[in-house]
């Protein structure tokens, strides 16, 4: 009788755990929409999945179709958990208020890019020539490229805003534009036939890269335990490739003084305000 009784709680218990741990919330898990969505689909679900496991939560990943819309969404706060531009993260702490939890222990580095063929190979060449940017927001692809172009070279340019990362290469790759800005990462994720077609020619100071952040109504038990995984993840062969894919391999703990040094660059003058060209 007592072997029952003991038996018969132990499966109480359990039936709770999994009506507590379905009981769980979603999270909303923003991604800023560097790459065409079905690739970024393809490798950071992976890793959420694991994440959440870890953690003992749920994610809802979601994205957009531009960074100007999610921009927009990061602003209203409708990410529980986003991965998006450090400077985002800067801009939005006074309205938002998104907490940085992991990034990647690698610096992001802008790069100016100009068509394999063109006869361009500094950037002083590009005076009032086009310039393709992913958005006008975009940290090394748009701000950190026009601040060294405007004080390093004394160039102006005029920026045409083309979506995404992708479409940047994709832009200068097939000579609808004199250059493009994007980051060192992004263009290594380029397939050869587009990558082999364009010509970097001049490569931004090192940043603080782009932290995963939660906002602050997320609960701040959870918010370490979602720190915890993906530090975790790391530390297994399977999950540091999972992480490469990002790029976010090797990843470390992220706090808000980690791009505190970047309001010193006097980046706010490049900022778009509207997220839109005028």
């Amino acid at each position: 009788m007592a072997g029952r009784l003991v038996l018969l709680l132990a499966l109480v218990v359990q039936c709770w755990g999994t009506v507590a741990a379905a009981a769980e919330p979603a999270y909303l898990f923003g991604v800023v929409p560097q790459f065409e969505r079905r690739q970024l689909f393809a490798v950071w679900q992976p890793v959420l999945d694991e994440v959440a496991k870890r953690a003992g939560i749920g994610f809802e990943m979601t994205t957009a179709l531009s960074v100007r819309e999610f921009e927009q969404d990061l602003s209203n706060g409708r990410f529980d958990f986003v991965f998006t531009n450090p400077f985002h993260i800067l801009q939005e702490r006074r309205r938002s208020g998104y907490i940085p939890l992991v990034r990647g222990a690698a610096p992001l580095k802008g790069v100016l890019v100009v068509p394999a063929d063109s006869p361009v190979s500094s950037p002083q060449e590009l005076k009032g020539k086009v310039l393709a940017v992913p958005t006008p927001n975009a940290l090394g692809a748009s701000i950190m490229m026009q601040a060294d172009l405007d004080r390093l070279f004394g160039v102006r340019v005029k920026l045409r805003d083309v979506n995404t990362h992708a479409s940047v290469f994709l832009h200068v790759a097939n000579r609808l534009v004199d250059a493009g800005g994007s980051v060192q990462k992004v263009l290594g994720e380029q397939k050869p036939e587009i990558r082999d077609r364009v010509r970097v020619i001049y490569t931004t100071r090192g940043m603080p890269s782009h932290p995963v952040a939660a906002h602050p109504r997320v609960p701040q038990e959870v918010r370490e335990r979602v720190r915890r995984a993906f530090l975790d993840l790391a530390t297994t062969p399977e999950g540091a490739a999972m992480l490469d894919k990002l790029p976010m391999n090797p990843i470390s703990a992220a706090a808000m003084a980690d791009y505190a040094v970047m309001e010193e660059w006097g980046l706010d003058k490049y900022w778009d305000v509207e997220g839109k060209l005028k």
